[in-house]
């Protein structure tokens, strides 16, 4: 199966990964994008401009030999660092001492997984080409070449679908019977704002924290960047009477950063032009079963399985698609249908679970993340945790530092939350929250 002609359509992370997986197998790999050469061109426009990279993305990496060259463009974040209206800070370690989630440039994370196929003749990037049918009985892709305006064909064994959320290989199996498809949007979207660095290069804030400002209904976040910068991304209702909709002038940018997130108006002199300079960007959720048709095509990324960012799982699930995938064509015995079938039928629940987890962890980011309660909760869960580890692995940790699937933490982490729902009922659990008594009785429940 592994001398088999392949193509990849899209070159973002997803596909430029999965293509050097492929090509190591042996495969003669094609990638096809609609854009031009992202190393030549700015071309990342409307996309969020930094992500956060751990532990299922790095095994992707590492099995793509470049973990150690991608760990020298991050910085580690250690945990959240919440703001609140008066600027009071609260942190809250993401998991144990040394463990991190890291903000990595997309555009540079990228460029350095195109330029890793340069290592592999039988890699073929084609640029330009914008996929515009696919016949499903001869395996055969049919493209615009919008720079030369030509249509041309070209014929596979294999073809990966990794072209994001509107993929058009999606939209070609939709057409398929037993295909099953939903998108959903969220009546919040983002904008992208910065702030700066330093006169000298350094951050104006703590590097190696994901800021956030939680408001309830909203919340603003700052990742951190190599150059001293933050991106900083406001999640706002795209309607209503507090919303990108109701702010029309640069004085009311103005009066709303001030009263609602006065601590970081301070560090983002150019606030106002930036807010009308970058454009408000929608969130949607895509879900869709089975990801293969036959053994002919096959869903990865945001074509199969795209997420709102709340987890900082969206790449990772992505690129863990590509490692699963990897894992199970070396244990396959060449049965290229049961390959297929095998992996979306393991994948798809673990995508419709991370989305899930997702959508709540926006909840728990702009509602929940300066709350009392909640971050008792998380105080008591990192105790009995540190006391023992064999029993209890916070739902983050799971998602986020283990290689478990996310359709398994989703459950683990459903009896996690009854069990400390209970304990919080405990009388007088703000005052007593260290007594042994806590401890006992989330072992009893546990065991």
């Amino acid at each position: 199966m592994s001398n088999k002609k392949v193509a990849v359509i899209g070159a973002g992370l997803v596909g430029s990964l999965h293509a050097v997986l492929l090509a190591k197998k042996g495969f003669q790999v094609d990638v096809f994008e609609r854009r031009p050469d992202l190393r030549k061109a700015d071309v990342i426009g409307g996309r969020s401009i930094n992500l956060a990279l751990s532990n299922r993305g790095f095994k992707a990496l590492e099995m793509a030999g470049i973990a150690d060259e991608i760990r020298k463009m991050c910085i580690p974040m250690y945990g959240r660092k919440m703001h609140d209206i008066e600027g009071n800070l609260t942190y809250q370690p993401y998991g144990k001492e040394n463990e991190a989630i890291y903000s990595v440039s997309r555009g540079g994370l990228n460029q350095t997984l195109m330029n890793l196929a340069d290592n592999y003749p039988n890699i073929t990037y084609r640029f330009n080409h914008k996929c515009e049918d696919l016949d499903l009985d001869t395996n055969t892709i049919s493209f615009t070449d919008t720079a030369s305006k030509e249509t041309v064909s070209y014929t596979y064994d294999h073809i990966f679908g990794t072209d994001g959320a509107f993929s058009a290989v999606r939209n070609r199996m939709m057409k398929t019977p037993m295909f099953n498809y939903s998108q959903d949007y969220l009546s919040h979207g983002y904008k992208e704002l910065v702030i700066p660095p330093n006169a000298d290069g350094t951050h104006r804030i703590d590097k190696n924290c994901l800021h956030i400002w939680p408001r309830g209904e909203f919340m603003l976040i700052a990742l951190p960047n190599l150059d001293g910068s933050f991106t900083v991304t406001l999640f706002f209702p795209m309607k209503g009477d507090t919303s990108f909709e109701s702010i029309k002038t640069g004085e009311d940018v103005m009066k709303f950063f001030n009263a609602t997130f006065p601590d970081a108006v301070d560090v983002m002199p150019t606030l106002e032009t930036d807010y009308f300079e970058n454009p408000t960007s929608t969130l949607v959720t895509v879900r869709c079963s089975p990801w293969n048709y036959e053994d002919k095509v096959m869903l990865m990324g945001d074509a199969a399985h795209a997420v709102v960012p709340f987890y900082g799982q969206g790449m990772n699930c992505g690129f863990e698609d590509c490692s699963v995938f990897s894992e199970m064509f070396d244990a396959n015995d060449g049965d290229a249908l049961k390959l297929f079938e095998d992996y979306s039928n393991q994948r798809v629940p673990d995508g419709n679970a991370i989305a899930d987890l997702a959508l709540y962890n926006y909840i728990e980011m702009r509602d929940l993340a300066g709350d009392a309660d909640f971050l008792l909760r998380k105080k008591i869960e990192r105790k009995f945790s540190d006391l023992y580890p064999s029993k209890w692995l916070p739902l983050y940790s799971q998602v986020t530092f283990s290689h478990i699937r996310y359709s398994d933490a989703i459950a683990n982490g459903d009896r996690q939350r009854r069990i400390m729902d209970e304990v919080m009922a405990m009388e007088n659990i703000h005052t007593q929250w260290e007594d042994d008594s806590v401890m006992e009785k989330i072992l009893s429940l546990v065991e």
